[in-house]
């Protein structure tokens, strides 16, 4: 090269290097950067202009209105929690401490019951049976909810599935009998109303009535309507136990007949006698993938799941709802013909007291009535031994005197089983629990740790501690995989045009503190998230920002 073409060359370089600063709302700098995908990470920076992704790389020649400095630390996508119930806390705290203090960004419902479609009678039941959680019932169909709760004023995103217990409700109430061909009509009618205003798909839950109720054929039929707008069907399968493997086939076959995408909630091995079915479970799955089927699960990382005592309790006493349950447990036939139901082995319904093996393995973590509060974290062992009753008696009676189903977790899972289902290529992760705030009416009750600690347990203990999968993967597990799942748009990867859910942690110090015997603790380790490309998370403080919005499914139909 000639003096002159240096010459030329030095200019340009000069003036490329000269040039304007390019300004953002947001640069966060010198991180290392997980955009999702499952590849290594690399260093960079990220730029934000309103609620978008607008520039990703080395990114030298910029400023941001709002810089911040992640260095040593990982930026990645926003969290997906598969499994929310904040469908209530929401109201109480829009600003979804427990799981936003864990990088949580989009919270996603309908685990059989939905926020709508409500018909008057749910309506008036959902104002008159709420607990210490108020909140007025405004609307009527599942979209309305959730704009009600983005009007309320939150900090993360909402989906929601159609809970196929409510259109049962809608339709049918708490009857133990099949739909008539009109009522299914209707139900399908519902579909597709829900699927228009963006739900992700169905949405079941077997184990508990009435939706106990359903059979296999009804569930294809709603689930048609749904995969006519690329939805999805999502279970808590009718058994996670004994029957695990039949409950299993029961999905796979509603994939398949009613051509949808399925996903087991929370896949688990649940009693002692069923832990070795780990193999044949993920058998069964992968031939369904090799087959054609889009089979997926998700789980929470835990050794003990939470529900209530009906759980604990055969379907056909519940049926007509709570009422109607309760008035039957003061029966004294029905009690005995419970009780013995209660502790007899049985592949008709799910017990999930008899597969927690003992009554101490049964945790009760949440009443209604405050004269029973001072219950809360004793096993049902203790309160039957404190009031001289079996097991099961005193269940039923807890039941009659709490006024509700009484929250509880069962015992029942191997540690040996969590790990090798997180390294699942498959599996993405969920808290089925709400989200909260150690304080106020919050502190009512016990939740179940995962409330609190679930997804950084998962990058804590089992990743950084327990090196069961790489970062990489888990992030990947966190948040590309489950929006590629849900068919969710421009969420679930740091991309540029994708809107800006953005989380800022060290994976060093990120820990899960909530325990059983205390889980009101907060998560720490998560520095910075940003919703929609507002900071709701600052150096570890919330910043009462509430930037929340509804994401839509694939079938959305704008007006």
């Amino acid at each position: 090269m000639n003096f002159h073409g240096f010459r030329v060359l030095l200019i340009a370089f000069l003036i490329s290097s000269c040039g304007p600063v390019k300004e953002y709302d947001v640069v966060i700098r010198n991180g290392i950067i997980y955009d999702g995908s499952g590849n290594t990470p690399y260093s960079g920076s990220i730029a934000i202009n309103a609620d978008t992704i607008a520039a990703i790389g080395k990114l030298s020649r910029v400023k941001g209105k709002t810089e911040v400095d992640a260095k040593g630390m990982a930026i990645t996508p926003g969290f997906i929690n598969m499994l929310s119930w904040a469908t209530e806390s929401l109201f109480e705290d829009g600003r979804s401490m427990s799981d936003i203090k864990q990088g949580v960004t989009l919270e996603v419902f309908g685990e059989g019951g939905s926020g709508g479609p409500l018909n008057p009678t749910m309506k008036e039941n959902a104002q008159k049976y709420q607990g210490d959680i108020k909140y007025d019932v405004t609307w009527t169909t599942l979209g309305e909810y959730l704009d009600a709760l983005v009007d309320h004023g939150i900090s993360p995103n909402v989906a929601s599935f159609i809970g196929a217990t409510t259109l049962r409700v809608h339709q049918i109430g708490y009857a133990d009998r099949p739909p008539t061909p009109e009522e299914l009509e209707n139900m399908k009618a519902l579909v597709h109303e829900g699927m228009e205003e963006g739900a992700l798909g169905i949405g079941s839950s077997l184990i508990y009535a009435p939706a106990f109720y359903s059979s296999t054929e009804e569930l294809i039929e709603i689930s048609k309507v749904a995969a006519e707008y690329d939805g999805m069907y999502i279970s808590h399968m009718r058994s996670e136990g004994n029957r695990l493997m039949e409950s299993l086939d029961e999905l796979i076959r509603i994939a398949d007949e009613a051509g949808i995408r399925a996903e087991v909630y929370h896949l688990k091995m649940a009693g002692k006698e069923n832990w070795d079915k780990f193999d044949a479970v993920v058998a069964k799955i992968d031939s369904a993938r090799s087959a054609g089927l889009h089979i997926t699960a998700d789980m929470y990382n835990y050794t003990a799941g939470a529900t209530g005592l009906d759980a604990a309790m055969p379907p056909w006493v519940q049926e007509g709802g709570y009422g109607k349950w309760a008035e039957r447990l003061k029966d004294p036939q029905i009690r005995a013909r419970v009780a013995k139901e209660m502790t007899t082995p049985t592949n008709d319904w799910e017990n999930l007291m008899y597969a927690a093996g003992t009554p101490e393995n049964v945790l009760l973590v949440g009443f209604q009535n405050d004269s029973l509060r001072y219950l809360t974290g004793k096993t049902l062992g203790e309160v039957s031994r404190m009031r001289g009753t079996s097991p099961e008696i005193t269940a039923m009676d807890l039941v009659i005197q709490d006024g509700s189903r009484v929250g509880t977790v069962y015992f029942l899972m191997s540690e040996e089983n969590v790990k090798k289902q997180i390294a699942l290529p498959w599996m993405s992760f969920d808290s089925d629990a709400a989200s909260l705030n150690p304080e106020g009416v919050f502190l009512n009750s016990n939740p179940h740790p995962r409330a609190y600690g679930n997804f950084a347990r998962l990058l804590g203990k089992y990743v950084r501690d327990e090196q069961v999968i790489p970062l990489e993967e888990a992030i990947y597990k966190l948040t590309t995989l489950p929006a590629s799942n849900l068919k969710i748009k421009k969420r679930g990867a740091l991309k540029v045009g994708y809107y800006a859910d953005v989380v800022v942690f060290d994976p060093e110090t990120i820990q899960d503190h909530a325990t059983f015997e205390d889980p009101h603790q907060l998560s720490t380790g998560v520095y910075h998230v940003w919703v929609n490309g507002e900071q709701v998370l600052k150096e570890t403080e919330h910043t009462g920002a509430t930037p929340g919005r509804v994401v839509r499914g694939p079938g959305y139909k704008k007006d």
